[in-house]
């Protein structure tokens, strides 16, 4: 019996080529949707839950103040490990860890290694990466030792064993191999290549508070002893700010714990080991899976009530045979089983295929053993099983309770009941897209508002070049031979790139009234910074090199003096004009001048507002060389620049990257969110469309007879074409009007976010709404103008 209503069910199918078409495109889009959102959401929550003791875990953060301003943060100093580890016993481990970037060369081999993480002996206790060889409590316990993961190892190595063997790095010092760990899994916060010792590092043999560079991580007794323990710290910080660090006049250092499996989606502070991710980004992707879903499931459901309306005939020759309810209900089930199952099969097909597209979208590394779980195949499966049964139950109980003397009469009509219950869902349908093209246009004005906005100073055609600890000795002879090369305009120095400054400090300066302290961001700079930023000095003279010359290092630097630049939003805090504070007398940890004020620019993320700044000269801190390029042959002016590095640095590749990328960086974030919104708003768009074909479909099979009275009457193909589309234009009229206010109140609520914003304007919901309305009169035109044009004779003889 089975068997014969699959047959059945297999030639209405191929009978109705176009309906099943969307039938099966449709559900399998919504589902590929699904299975990839889906990937991205529970690869989200599952973040760090692979640890053992991701719940014993806790993430040291600090925040500081002076002068009534403060500062949070994500690192912290070297000390605060150890310290606590001494100080409270709730606290079983630590471990400091911190990103770097070295060139590690292995013979002849070289390559410049941008994820390294220095790390504490610990690490493998707390965190539960597999190491493949090596021990587990002693790989990382002296100094200069390294660990490499299974794929860099093979990189150096090839199929050798690695264990005790040497890799030199900065051309400087040799590293003894100690261990080889797994790669870490995506859904980790902490991501490396290469494991360095933290004894390694010169900065690990004093501990400092203030020294902010270090990602610091607790592991407690107990997963309950977070709360506990925080307020043992708090008090305990207050002593050490008093008595250890004398702070005063509203200076503080206070530590916070973040536990370890929130970080990810609820952390706001930037600087830890990766980029953040959003808890709101997750629930809006998992609303927009179901929604998806549902207008997918949706559309099945009217298109096989539409063609219920063709089958009247069949069903009634059924029920003359002898077929009761039940047969009927299983046949349309059966109908509906076969479509799920090809659809599964192409959704995962869809899926694979863009996989990669999706991973690039999301910045996820996802593959294909991802998406093929057991537990992914499982759910989907099951969904099939679900949507088979929910998806045909509704043509399937409308008709098979349908009296035979009645079919046989006047065919099947749906009920009023039904076609309100049907015309709601359309009005969900595009609600939902409406508000997605609302949200979508809201998201990417927003991102070209960045783009556009002055940022203070020139980003474009400035290329960044690496500096590390060996290439100081010949850092100025390297500046001036890059400065001389074809192409370049101008070179300097800097600790960070401008657009994202992470040296948080403090100065204090005495405004005329009283003492004024003040939390900074603070950059150390070279000569012509200002000038190849293309900044603007508002009042001042910027550096020159006499103010090195101020900078006297002998007799225990009794007479050093610095030289200063202020943004003016330092300047204001102080409590002077501009023009008032040069020559004014600033202290930073020593006493200086301040000799120039620059224009405000922006130095991290629209996200917040532009801070106090203070540039000051100081080469010995230089990470980056910053040179400022002509626009026209770029090509060869890159080939020049390499020429000369090779010369001048020959143990280290010539690797760069063009500071406009490092701006695009700061808002990966905000630019994925515009591709997800963009790509899944086209879907849901395209679904809802369906669901109006099938609508539309539908409603002209029911009005087939008057359509055809009313031509004979004299009605033109303007006039029917009217009558069937009127209906639907109300539908999105409507659907406008409740997306309308949700989105408005939603985007503003996203803006809000961004201390710099553009704003929701009118015209943004007068054009998603025309939007809307053409997308949908395109889809109805087909059914509209076909029935206008169909000859009355033929309609009224078939009713």
């Amino acid at each position: 019996m089975f068997t014969n209503y699959f047959k059945i069910a297999w030639r209405k199918i191929q009978k109705n080529k176009l309906y099943s078409f969307i039938n099966i495109l449709g559900l399998s889009t919504g589902l590929a949707a699904c299975i990839l959102i889906g990937l991205y959401v529970f690869n989200e929550l599952s973040y760090d839950k692979f640890n053992t003791n991701s719940e014993r875990i806790a993430r040291v953060t600090m925040e500081y103040g002076s002068g009534g301003s403060s500062e949070q943060t994500a690192v912290t100093g070297n000390k605060v490990g150890p310290q606590l580890k001494r100080t409270f016993p709730l606290v079983d481990s630590y471990v400091r860890t911190m990103k770097s970037s070295r060139v590690i060369s292995n013979g002849s081999n070289a390559f410049d290694e941008k994820n390294i993480l220095y790390a504490d002996a610990d690490f493998f206790k707390v965190f539960s990466f597999k190491l493949l060889q090596g021990n587990d409590s002693l790989a990382l316990s002296d100094p200069y030792s390294i660990v490499l993961t299974k794929s860099v190892a093979k990189k150096y190595f090839g199929n050798e064993n690695p264990i005790g063997k040497t890799l030199r790095i900065d051309d400087v010092r040799d590293y003894v191999i100690t261990g080889i760990v797994a790669d870490p899994p995506i859904n980790s916060q902490i991501k490396y290549d290469i494991l360095l010792s933290f004894k390694s590092l010169a900065s690990a043999k004093d501990e400092v508070w203030f020294n902010a560079n270090y990602v610091t991580y607790l592991l407690l007794h107990k997963p309950s002893q977070i709360t506990r323990l925080q307020q043992q710290i708090n008090a305990y910080m207050k002593d050490v700010s008093k008595n250890e660090l004398k702070t005063n006049n509203g200076d503080f250092l206070s530590l916070k714990l973040e536990p370890f499996e929130k970080v990810h989606l609820y952390s706001s502070l930037n600087g830890g080991l990766e980029p953040n991710g959003s808890i709101m980004y997750v629930y809006v992707l998992g609303i927009i899976a179901l929604l998806i879903l549902l207008i997918a499931c949706v559309n099945y459901t009217n298109l096989s009530t539409a063609q219920s309306m063709q089958r009247s005939t069949e069903i009634g020759i059924r029920k003359v045979l002898g077929a009761g309810r039940s047969r009927l209900f299983w046949q349309y089930i059966g109908e509906s089983a076969i479509i799920t199952a090809l659809s599964i099969l192409l959704a995962f097909l869809f899926s694979i295929i863009l996989l990669p597209l999706f991973s690039s979208v999301t910045g996820s590394n996802f593959s294909i053993v991802n998406l093929l779980q057991p537990s992914t195949i499982i759910m989907v499966i099951a969904f099939g099983i679900v949507a088979s049964f929910l998806a045909g139950a509704y043509p399937a109980f409308a008709i098979s309770r349908i009296g035979l003397v009645k079919i046989l009469k006047s065919g099947f009509h749906g009920s009023s009941s039904g076609g309100v219950l049907r015309k709601s869902l359309i009005v969900f349908q595009f609600t939902i897209s409406v508000f997605l093209i609302i949200v979508t246009i809201a998201v990417l004005r927003q991102l070209s508002f960045i783009q556009k906005k002055d940022l203070g100073f020139d980003k474009n055609q400035v290329l960044v070049l690496p500096v590390n600890y060996k290439m100081k000795e010949g850092y100025e002879a390297l500046k001036k031979a890059v400065s001389l090369s074809p192409g370049v305009l101008s070179v300097t120095g800097a600790y960070d790139d401008p657009v994202f400054v992470q040296w948080g400090d403090g100065i204090a300066a005495d405004n005329g009234k009283n003492q004024k302290k003040l939390s900074v961001t603070a950059m150390p700079v070279d000569l012509d910074f200002i000038k190849t930023m293309d900044m603007k000095i508002v009042a001042g003279t910027t550096f020159t090199p006499a103010d090195f010359l101020l900078q006297d290092t002998a007799n225990d630097n009794k007479n050093y003096r610095s030289t200063f630049i202020l943004n003016e939003k330092a300047v204001r805090d102080l409590g002077w004009t501009s023009e008032d504070a040069i020559g004014k007398t600033i202290s930073k940890g020593q006493e200086g001048t301040i000799k120039a004020v620059v224009k405000d620019f922006h130095f991290s993320s629209m996200h917040s507002p532009i801070g106090p700044l203070v540039i000051f000269l100081d080469t010995s801190h230089i990470r980056e060389i910053l040179v400022k390029i002509k626009a026209d042959n770029v090509a060869s002016t890159l080939s020049a620049l390499k020429s000369t590095w090779n010369d001048r640095v020959p143990y280290r590749p010539f690797e760069y990257h063009f500071l406009d990328e490092s701006f695009e960086k700061i808002y990966t974030t905000e630019q994925r969110a515009g591709k997800v919104f963009t790509i899944f708003s086209l879907v849901a768009i395209i679904l809802a469309c369906l669901g109006l074909f099938a609508l539309a479909a539908f409603s002209t099979l029911q009005r087939t007879k008057e359509i055809g009275i009313r031509k004979v009457l004299g009605a033109g193909v303007g006039n029917i074409a009217f009558m069937v589309s009127k209906e639907f234009i109300t539908l999105i009229i409507v659907a406008i009007v409740i997306a309308s206010p949700i989105a408005w109140y939603l985007g503003n609520q996203w803006l809000q976010g961004f201390a710099y914003r553009t704003s929701l304007s009118w015209w943004i919901f007068i054009v998603s709404g025309l939007a809307a309305l053409f997308i949908a009169m395109t889809t109805v035109s087909y059914h509209a103008i076909k029935s206008a044009k169909a000859n009355p004779v033929e309609s009224l003889r078939t009713e």
